[in-house]
């Protein structure tokens, strides 16, 4: 079914995870988990339950700006229909402190040992990154994402999801799915519930979204903070020509 992990618990006391450190306290140590990571159908890819302490994303959400609160850029066209914001000064300080420690060290390095991917580099600017919202009746129709950072002039490679949604129920839909290359079948999905983390690499193939519009009650929406990575070069059989996103269709009726 893919690649998932979550917190190891016992009765000893807990013992500091090495990757972590003061900018952030991560909860999983990523050596053992890569074999499964780069092996995951349909392609390297990991959800992580618990790999931040609760009270730490209980903070995060709690300043988690509501749709009316700050100027969202609003998607919205037969692709996707969703919020999302970039900037990080009109932030409440625990949520922007939480964007700039995940491009901290310890954070780089959690992210290579996990996956493989050496030299990893955090995006200053949050293109396309920082907190993202979907509202009931919402989408992101199945895509592959851009693939180069224009002004850094460098290789996206890797997503990382952190999803904030307490009491998420499976019907209110909203799940991740993750398709195969061929756009075929979908081999994964994946409920964003509070606390529960997706890596995944990103290539021109790496197709994935959650298609189906949103069902959750007025009121509650689908809440996440997302941050990309990049590399300066990619293996020579992920290379092509720069471009945006690439969304793609479905077996089913999409748009």
């Amino acid at each position: 079914m893919g690649a998932s992990a979550r917190r190891r618990r016992s009765g000893r006391a807990a013992v500091p995870c090495p990757f972590g450190g003061p900018e952030v306290d991560l909860k999983i140590e990523p050596g053992p988990l890569r074999e499964s990571y780069v092996s995951a159908r349909p392609f390297p890819h990991i959800a992580l339950d618990g790999l931040f302490a609760d009270a730490t994303l209980d903070a995060v959400l709690a300043e988690f700006p509501r749709p009316e609160e700050i100027e969202w850029a609003a998607f919205d066209n037969p692709t996707e229909k969703k919020l999302g914001y970039r900037y990080t000064s009109p932030l409440k300080p625990r949520l922007r402190d939480f964007l700039w420690e995940m491009s901290a060290p310890p954070v780089l390095r959690f992210l290579e040992t996990l996956t493989g991917i050496e030299g990893l580099i955090p995006d200053p600017y949050f293109g396309g990154a920082g907190p993202h919202q979907i509202l009931p009746g919402g989408f992101l129709k199945i895509h592959a994402d851009f693939n180069w950072h224009p002004l850094l002039k460098l290789d996206r490679r890797l997503n990382l999801l952190v999803y904030l949604n307490k009491d998420w129920r499976q019907e209110y839909g909203g799940e991740l799915e993750l398709w195969d290359r061929d756009m075929t079948r979908c081999e994964r999905k994946v409920l964003p519930v509070f606390n529960r983390t997706v890596v995944f690499n990103t290539t021109d193939f790496s197709y994935h979204g959650h298609p189906r519009p949103l069902t959750c009650p007025p009121g509650l929406s689908r809440k996440s903070v997302s941050f990309y990575y990049y590399t300066n070069g990619r293996p020579d059989e992920e290379r092509s020509a720069p471009h945006d996103t690439i969304f793609r269709k479905t077996h089913e009726r999409d748009w």
